[in-house]
């Protein structure tokens, strides 16, 4: 009996009452979610009533490459904040790391729970072809937007059962499990542009947590989230040596884009079917932009930025079904998607400096375009969060040569995040100008984290390569800002020692922000479990 109760409990158990709890999901793929919002909906800790009291601070970091012995930059981790597991309970965050090793923490005590490593990575590396593992590991993302839960006091989603059975019945869990199920109620009716609503899971049901990497031979590794044991063997997904980014997994299929034609790999969007193997794949017209490669609307429909264009794909076969062509301009970040009064909209930048919002169900031309705002700069990928009033903000990472000529205020030499508000004026979403953060250099895309805004200076010296670059560049800086106004509620000081790197990133989950400097070591911030 124990030992079958031991096997049950190496797989986790997921319950919707335990999201409830413990926060709003979990950063999954690169953004946190489908649609690369960056945006966590609940923390238990982090809010802007506490970031403006002490408390928040450096946890713990570890040396990656020490840790595997492959050198290379990290990718931001996924995480697995509430894990059950045959030793018990954990935290868990999972990098990915260029020479094609994975690596998965205790995030609660900055221990290394298991490693693993692939294909060797290849010899030859360039800045814009930089091998090995590119794209963030991941676990299965959840096409739906995530809810918005509540934190501090907000109580059970479910009533409380007990883990003990009744005498000689053996543990709940197991009586649960030989108990016949009732045949889950029928889905609701979709709404338009929605996908059906599955039916209700059993919310007590063992199931296996998996996480999925991408090596640079263009395997596709299938593992357990427990000890990176991988029971099937790796399937063929890419060409060797792409530039992958942005891999997410969904109703069993795994997509990722492919960029600047490395490895002699076509630009484009790659689907490969879990269960029948079979690989799709759609030709950009132009190379992929931004740092997330791609976002996805809750009915499966995927949006992508590739030269002039921004395409809508559909789900699976990856057939275009609408796209929004720009003159004279390239887009250079990667979509980001939102709900807005009940439509699905999109916003992205292009390169004369704009930011682009439209109606992803009628892409043909856009609701609202900013006027130019920066230059010369690729903010990869953009954030947005609607506040407690029921604004709709979307963050932009620029530089700061125009920043001040599109409304904003602010002293701005180098760069900054930019904050706009989508509102609606004579009936129409039109872009207004919120707030400019503090003068930050080569800021990279932020995260937001239950109204407070976590933003990262990264200190690299764009343009430069080798050792320029190195001799350019300055230590890294993590701010935490006030989502109303941008004003700086906490910084990092000198804790990061060297430069994050432009194709890494940050995330974020169970009351931590996670930032992976370029000498490969891995940083966390957040307040101490006492707190």
């Amino acid at each position: 009996m124990l030992r079958l109760l031991s096997a049950l409990l190496a797989v986790s158990l997921f319950t919707p009452g335990l999201q409830a709890q413990f926060g709003a999901g979990d950063w999954t793929t690169t953004g946190f979610d489908a649609q690369r919002s960056h945006w966590l909906r609940g923390d238990p800790k982090i809010s802007l009533e506490s970031m403006r009291r002490p408390g928040f601070t450096f946890l713990w970091k570890v040396n990656v490459h020490q840790e595997t012995g492959r050198h290379g930059f990290l990718t931001p981790p996924a995480l697995l904040d509430f894990y059950i597991g045959y030793r018990g309970f954990r935290s868990l965050g999972f990098i990915g790391n260029s020479g094609n090793a994975v690596l998965t923490m205790d995030t609660d005590l900055g221990r290394v729970e298991w490693k693993t490593a692939f294909a060797p990575q290849p010899p030859q590396a360039a800045a814009g072809c930089p091998g090995g593992m590119t794209s963030a590991v991941a676990r299965p993302t959840n096409l739906d937007y995530p809810i918005m839960l509540g934190v501090r006091g907000a109580g059970r989603a479910t009533p409380a059962k007990s883990a003990v059975g009744e005498p000689f019945q053996g543990a709940a869990i197991l009586k649960e499990l030989a108990r016949p199920q009732p045949a889950p109620p029928p889905p609701a009716p979709a709404k338009s542009g929605r996908r059906a609503a599955a039916p209700a899971a059993n919310p007590f049901a063992p199931r296996i947590q998996w996480l999925y990497a991408l090596s640079s031979d263009g395997k596709l590794h299938a593992m357990y989230v427990s000890n990176g044991e991988e029971p099937n063997d790796a399937r063929t997904f890419l060409p060797p040596n792409a530039y992958a980014k942005g891999l997410l997994v969904s109703n069993n299929v795994a997509y990722v884009a492919t960029t600047n034609n490395c490895g002699g790999v076509e630009n484009g969007i790659w689907a490969l079917d879990l269960e029948s193997s079979r690989v799709q794949h759609w030709k950009a017209p132009g190379n992929i932009a931004g740092s997330a490669g791609f976002a996805v609307r809750p009915d499966g429909t995927i949006l992508v930025a590739a030269g002039d264009q921004l395409v809508a794909l559909e789900e699976r076969t990856l057939r275009p079904i609408g796209a929004y062509t720009i003159s004279g301009a390239q887009f250079n970040s990667s979509p980001v998607i939102f709900e807005y009064k009940g439509r699905d909209l999109a916003a992205v930048t292009s390169t004369d400096g704009k930011l682009h919002v439209l109606d992803t169900t009628a892409l043909e031309r856009p609701l609202a375009v900013s006027p130019a705002f920066f230059t010369n700069y690729n903010p990869g990928a953009l954030a947005t969060w609607r506040d407690v009033a029921g604004i709709r903000w979307i963050l932009a990472p620029v530089d700061g040569s125009r920043a001040l000529q599109a409304g904003f205020k602010g002293d701005v030499k180098n760069g900054a995040i930019v904050a706009w508000k989508l509102v609606d004026q004579d009936g129409k979403p039109t872009l207004q100008p919120g707030w400019i953060s503090p003068d930050m250099i080569s800021p990279l895309t932020p995260v937001v984290v239950n109204g407070v805004i976590f933003a990262l200076s990264s200190g690299e010296a764009r343009g430069a390569s080798g050792a320029e670059k190195n001799k350019r560049s300055v230590p890294a800086v993590l701010y935490a800002l006030d989502s109303a106004d941008g004003r700086v509620l906490w910084n990092s000081g000198t804790t990061l020692t060297t430069y994050v790197p432009s194709h890494s990133g940050l995330s974020a989950g169970g009351s931590r922000v996670y930032v992976a400097t370029e000498d490969g070591v891995q940083y966390a911030f957040g307040f101490p479990l006492e707190i």
